[in-house]
């Protein structure tokens, strides 16, 4: 019997090299990479890196989201500090905040599906970001900075 190690013909590989691509400034202290947006789910894989003191104001996860810190040390809402190496998961309906901790950049390499709600008072909803609007930050941070975007969107299935 043989085997094919040809993909599916449905599906499409891509390698991304991390270092062409920009940090984009999310917040003061705060900026992502984004590594892959499915659009389908809403979903993105990217690093999101922190400065120092720097805070994750609370937000709700819509979807599930999995978290690997590749360096530096956050300090989640439970007082629980994760390092280089560990490993956090959230569940959909998550509500969090978390801050960097230490002296060296935190950077997470962060797969998440679904929106993310940033909460204000009582709950509301201050502002909404998913695949999509991020995005849209990637590719007007590049036509800004006049950086030649890559394709960073998956093809979905067929």
């Amino acid at each position: 019997m043989e085997i094919s190690m040809s993909p599916a013909p449905t599906l499409r590989q891509a390698s991304v090299d991390a270092e062409r691509l920009p940090w984009i400034p999310l917040a003061p202290g705060e900026s992502f990479k984004p590594l892959r947006f499915l659009p389908d789910q809403d979903g993105r894989v990217l690093l999101l890196r922190l400065a120092p003191g720097t805070s994750v104001p609370l937000h709700r996860h819509l979807g599930e989201v999995h978290a690997w810190n590749v360096s530096g040390s956050r300090q989640l809402h439970t007082g629980e500090v994760v390092g280089p190496g560990g490993y956090v998961y959230e569940p959909a309906g998550n509500v969090d905040s978390w801050k960097a901790v230490g002296e060296e950049d935190v950077i997470v390499l962060i797969a998440a599906y679904g929106a993310m709600e940033y909460l204000g008072p009582k709950g509301v909803v201050l502002r909404s970001d998913g695949a999509e609007s991020l995005r849209e930050r990637y590719e007007r941070h590049c036509a800004e900075t006049g950086i030649e975007p890559l394709d960073l969107v998956s093809e979905s299935p067929r």
